[in-house]
């Protein structure tokens, strides 16, 4: 029997549905680090989720992008129930997924020269010619401002902030509907930090996709994010709008990471706590 295929979803149809995420710790029994998670996503829009260290934002990430199988709850991205389908529907889903990982290092393979490691995608997922796929590598290292030579040069070679550029021309290679950016500031000095982030809300302004930032930098979501959700030991504390959640915190653990921003805060700080 012919398998068939999920229609296209509507324009605006969530991108991304998570319902009732759990994972569970491997030899803790009943100890789960996502505990009942549930989030949508929707075209165009930045979702922060935010935590302290050990409260699953990096490992729903990873279930979204398909690199951790959850215990339990379901995904559908673009339709389509992760983990479910036939190959080439799981092919599909993965071309339309970027990942921006916290160190640039984990894509970027010291061997190979930046060029190919942009090409890397677009060689497993499309057939370029060669002239094709040089012109579509310089374009997308153009959309980062790295300048003409850097294709020629290795990973090694370039600064933390260069390369956090090279991972963001990576991840946008195959024009994703999802962007997950998991920590992509956070090993950068302030001064790093800043201009890569104007850079993905400029990529995000001009291509239309849609993103899910991991951060621990309640300041960065505020700059980027429309809509929040507040982590901790793996459960939903608080969501909402920016405004809502940064402006007027209804949880206590929520007010408790506002008021851990060390001084000098911006304005919206000081009067939500």
């Amino acid at each position: 029997m012919q398998e068939t295929t999920p229609d296209a979803p509507a324009e605006n149809s969530p991108v991304a549905v998570i319902e009732n995420l759990e994972v569970a710790y491997h030899g803790r029994a009943g100890a789960r680090a996502v505990d009942g998670v549930s989030l949508t996503i929707l075209p165009g829009e930045t979702v922060g989720l935010v935590g302290e260290s050990g409260s699953g934002k990096s490992t729903i990430a990873r279930c979204v992008a398909g690199l951790q199988k959850p215990s339990g709850g379901r995904i559908e991205f673009l339709g389509r129930e992760l983990g479910k389908g036939s190959a080439r529907g799981r092919r599909e889903s993965r071309a339309s997924l970027g990942y921006v990982f916290q160190d640039p290092a984990t894509c970027l393979n010291p061997r190979m020269t930046i060029g190919e490691c942009v090409a890397e995608p677009l060689v497993v997922h499309q057939k370029l010619k060669k002239a094709e796929l040089a012109a579509k590598v310089r374009a997308l290292l153009d959309s980062v401002a790295l300048p003409e030579g850097t294709e020629k040069r290795y990973p090694h070679e370039l600064s933390g902030g260069q390369r956090q550029r090279v991972g963001l021309a990576r991840a946008l290679a195959l024009a994703p509907k999802l962007v997950i950016a998991d920590e992509p500031t956070s090993a950068l000095d302030v001064s790093v930090q800043a201009k890569v982030l104007e850079l993905f809300a400029d990529l995000r302004a001009e291509h239309g996709f849609a993103s899910l930032f991991i951060t621990h930098d309640l300041a960065v979501v505020d700059q980027l994010c429309d809509r929040i959700v507040v982590l901790r030991a793996g459960k939903v504390v608080e969501s909402g709008t920016r405004d809502q959640v940064l402006r007027d915190p209804q949880e206590e653990y929520t007010q408790k990471l506002i008021a851990a921003v060390p001084d000098p805060r911006p304005d919206w700080l000081r009067s939500a706590v």
